[in-house]
């Protein structure tokens, strides 16, 4: 097999070709794939089938494992957890608002990998958004605005037991554990330069931030305008699934949401993080 590349012609994103990630890579090949991950932030591997094994083993080729502090991973498993939807629940879509998986950690994931087993023929595409692109599209007076403010980033909103997925959220298939450790806090810069590149983005956004230090406005009205800014079309990577592919982004440099579409039907993925560096 020839390793090919193919870019999405989106603001990033580009499909993988020609290899067999069942198989053990070699330094050169790594390498190649972590230089297109750096550089077009999303990489889509179709046509795979993966054992769990083989994902904690490809996981493992770009770093060190980072952990999914309030989601059990599946029997058996450390690092593995199941992003699942069954046919006959009715609550909210899982983790459907922009994020960078868990931004609110002293150090966050550098990465995510995402392996979809059971994909429904309608709905459930991923959206991705670079923030590389959306810093750089910023004026220069809004550069200089946001350029030293530090973001305070928390699970609250979403994994306190009062949250989003805390006591009240009923019927989920996914193994979601609520804590009042998710009430903690971690400062982090809003603008971050990439620690392999060092290209500057913007790092989280509403959600997982609760506060900004450095502004002179309320933060949620920062948040929102910001956000706003962050998610255009312009900036956006649309992924549509298919079964048997490995997806694998970097929280470094995009935001990401699930959307729906799809009720009635099963979804489920199976998802790694790679720890930061």
């Amino acid at each position: 097999m020839t390793l090919k590349i193919q870019p999405s012609g989106q603001a990033c994103g580009a499909t993988v070709t020609g290899i067999d990630l069942s198989q053990t890579q070699d330094a050169a090949t790594i390498a190649t794939l972590r230089g297109w991950w750096l550089q077009h932030h999303v990489l889509a591997f179709p046509d795979q089938t993966l054992s769990d094994d083989d994902l904690e083993r490809v996981t493992r080729c770009f770093g060190q494992f980072s952990v999914d502090p309030f989601i059990a991973p599946i029997p058996g498993r450390e690092h593995v957890i199941a992003v699942e939807r069954k046919a006959d629940e009715t609550g909210p879509i899982f983790a459907e608002a922009w994020h960078s998986d868990w931004s609110f950690l002293a150090t966050p994931p550098d990465g995510t990998l995402l392996y979809s087993i059971t994909i429904p023929k309608t709905g459930g595409d991923t959206l991705f958004a670079n923030q590389q692109l959306a810093w750089s599209g910023l004026l220069a007076d809004r550069q200089a605005h946001y350029r030293d403010v530090i973001a305070v980033h928390s699970a609250r909103r979403a994994y306190s037991p009062e949250g989003f997925y805390g006591k009240d959220d009923a019927g989920r298939s996914m193994t979601i554990r609520p804590s009042v450790s998710a009430e903690a806090v971690q400062h982090h810069r809003l603008v971050r330069p990439h620690p392999e590149t060092g290209r500057p983005a913007l790092f989280g956004c509403a959600g997982y931030i609760v506060d900004l230090e450095g502004c002179a406005r309320p933060a949620s009205e920062e948040l929102e305008e910001l956000l706003n800014w962050q998610t255009q079309d312009r900036f956006v990577y649309r992924h549509r699934w298919e079964e048997g592919t490995l997806v694998m982004w970097d929280n470094r440099s995009v935001l990401h949401k699930a959307t729906g579409g799809y009720d009635g039907h099963a979804r489920l993925l199976h998802r790694t993080t790679i720890g930061a560096m």
